[in-house]
């Protein structure tokens, strides 16, 4: 038999598992097998004479035509719709999903092509159920991450490589809202989001999306933000509608809305990222009221200890009036007033440090040094019946933590350990390292121990719980251990507490040693060889403005003054010799210091910005990333800092 008998053809034809089709360049069908009539629901004969875009849905009728004609030029063996689901219609009018394989027919009259036409729905069905599988899986294991998570930012890390894993994503990433709601921040991304994306701090992405996006993320639904390739980005909104924390985006392989399955992955994925970020916030807040009402129980022992600061600074200067005072005398008077100031400085850093609210920023911390700052303060605060010692050995390796938190936690336990003294005793502030497994992992212990009433076995099983107290309302939440074991856990450490009845109580706080030292940066030095130049002073106090301009005219410096904003723009437009601005962060007329470096960086992007303020340097430099020097400050250091400042702009600009 020849192979090119057509009766051999037209058995082979009907003999294919699949639905065949043979078609001229017009589209129209020539050629029909009995599985092709079954598989679109025709009488044998009907398909004959039909146009192949009668099995297609409507909307996608014209398109492949234009796609017909284009195979017509340049025909080959190959699939149709490479990468796209497609879908076919029976007679009934009911679509279903198909794989369709496209080839040239030999023919000595017009060209013909031929279509093999599967249906797929079993094997759709098959992959769909597997895919819920997985995504319950990964869902499963979202949960699992993030109740164990140290923080907000490993938790939604997990989720942004459980959503791209899932989905098989080539990335995927959750952008945050801002504090103030102005921009977003991308807080985790697994893989490579486009660049539309990059800018985060910017709501441009945002603004573009068309209505019906917009519409979907309002609604809480995934929404179809734009198309790159053969990829599609998707974003699903986080929080509710009247308080939007974010979003969750992926980039999705193919193209076109996702299938429902995947988007209610999405929208589970994102409920529990949202449910992170408040658990997060949640806590940030609760951290925030434990710090400060631990600071309130100091607060009698902080205004006591100011008041003799001020005393000393008050009676320094007295001293200082006195027409009598020797050379001598008033370099003693003017270095003790100097040495309370700086006490008084140095507290008032300490209150800001417990006080503040910002993230988590754990970083190598020398344990000796914040010993030394916390039994300073304690034994100022505390009261002359606590007797309050330190026992901190040499050569101890950092620990890594946030600083504030753990300040905020030994703080705690040692009101803990003054509360239960009432009549005073010894409180001992103590840190010791300890192995743990290899010699590269350790923790650094910390210890607070009293000895005071101690703790019946019944109570020390419940002291971690919390709201759990055994003090009166008004002296206590019963969430001071509660906090500190939280602290704990999350900076993968352990609290650990032993007491004995009439003896007393100690707790064992442990936590990681830190693996790198970082070395201090050197401390500015003042330095009278500057250069010149003017400097704008711009402060709103008068006596500090003029003291800083005194200051600079003795270091070679020329000096203008402005009380606000306002008037620091006028001079500066009328000035252009201007070589630096020196700035407080709150000022009076309604714009800050931030916002006066924004508008000069605007007009004049190389005049160096040094800003200042008694407040914590995240409420104000974070804002631009401006250079700033804390109040109060020494006078050779602001001095210092100008000069350097000036120093690069001229290696920079000659």
């Amino acid at each position: 038999m020849h192979p090119d008998d057509p009766v051999l053809f037209r058995s082979l034809f009907e003999a294919a598992p699949d639905a065949m089709v043979v078609v001229r360049p017009d589209g129209r069908i020539v050629l029909a097998n009995e599985q092709a009539h079954r598989l679109f629901g025709y009488a044998r004969g009907v398909l004959e004479g039909l146009c192949v875009e009668a099995l297609l849905p409507v909307a996608q009728r014209e398109v492949h035509e234009s796609l017909r004609a284009g195979y017509a030029r340049a025909p080959r063996l190959r699939p149709m719709g490479a990468g796209r689901e497609l879908t076919a219609i029976r007679a009934d009018g009911s679509a279903f999903p198909v794989e369709i394989g496209l080839s040239p027919v030999a023919s000595q009259e017009a060209p013909l092509f031929a279509a093999s036409v599967r249906d797929i729905s079993e094997t759709q069905r098959a992959r769909r159920a597997l895919a819920r599988v997985r995504y319950d899986v990964a869902l499963a294991d979202m949960g699992r991450l993030l109740v164990a998570a140290a923080g907000p930012d490993m938790a939604l890390g997990d989720v942004a490589r459980n959503v791209r894993d899932a989905l098989g994503a080539s990335a995927a990433g959750i952008l945050l809202q801002v504090r103030g709601g102005k921009g977003f921040r991308m807080a985790s991304v697994a893989g490579v989001l486009p660049d539309a994306l990059a800018d985060a701090k910017n709501a441009v992405w945002l603004e573009r999306l068309p209505t019906a996006a917009r519409s979907a993320l309002a609604a809480g639904e995934p929404a179809h933000m734009h198309e790159f390739g053969n990829e599609t980005l998707m974003c699903v909104a986080l929080g509710g509608d009247a308080d939007t924390l974010g979003y969750l985006v992926a980039l999705l392989p193919g193209q076109g809305q996702p299938d429902s399955d995947q988007a209610h992955f999405l929208r589970s994925a994102g409920h529990l990222a949202s449910a992170a970020i408040r658990r997060a916030q949640s806590e940030e807040r609760l951290s925030h009221a434990q710090r400060l009402d631990a600071l309130g129980q100091l607060t009698g022992g902080i205004a006591h200890d100011f008041n003799n600061l001020l005393t000393i600074v008050s009676g320094n200067l007295q001293l200082l009036s006195l027409e009598d005072m020797d050379a001598t005398s008033m370099r003693e008077a003017v270095a003790s007033a100097a040495r309370a100031v700086e006490r008084g400085a140095a507290l008032t850093r300490k209150l800001l440090g417990f006080s503040r609210r910002q993230p988590l920023r754990p970083r190598a911390i020398r344990p000796e040094v914040l010993l030394a700052d916390l039994v300073d303060m304690l034994v100022r605060t505390l009261g002359e019946a606590i007797e309050v010692r330190a026992d901190c050995p040499e050569g101890l390796p950092s620990v890594y933590a946030d600083a504030g938190e753990l300040e905020a936690a030994l703080l705690n336990l040692a009101l803990n350990a003054r509360d239960a003294m009432p009549s005073g005793g010894n409180l001992t502030l103590g840190v010791h390292l300890e192995s743990v497994g290899t010699p590269r992992m350790a923790n650094v212990v910390f210890t607070v121990a009293d000895t005071g009433a101690g703790m019946p076995p019944d109570i020390l099983a419940r002291a971690m719980e919390p709201f759990f107290t055994t003090k009166s309302a008004d002296k206590g939440s019963g969430l001071g251990l509660s906090m500190v074991y939280g602290f704990a856990r999350q900076s993968h450490g352990r609290l650990q507490i032993e007491s004995v009845p009439g003896q007393g109580t100690q707790v064992q706080l442990a936590l990681p040693a830190a693996r790198r030292e970082t070395p201090a940066a050197p401390a500015p030095r003042a330095s009278r060889d500057s250069g010149g130049g003017t400097v704008l002073v711009v402060e709103d106090e008068a006596e500090l403005r003029q003291i800083a301009c005194r200051y600079l005219g003795t270091q070679g410096f020329a000096t203008l003054q402005a009380a606000d904003a306002t008037t620091a723009l006028a001079v500066i437009a009328d000035r252009p010799d201007i070589m630096a601005v020196f700035s407080d962060v709150v000022l009076a007329g309604g714009q800050s210091g931030v916002d006066l470096a924004q508008r000069i960086r605007k007009v004049r992007p190389s005049l160096p910005i040094l800003l200042t303020s008694g407040y914590d340097q995240g409420q104000g430099s974070a804002a631009g990333g401006f250079d700033w020097l804390a109040k109060p400050y020494q006078l050779d250091e602001l001095g210092a800092r100008l000069a350097a400042l000036l120093t690069t702009r001229r290696t920079h600009h000659g």
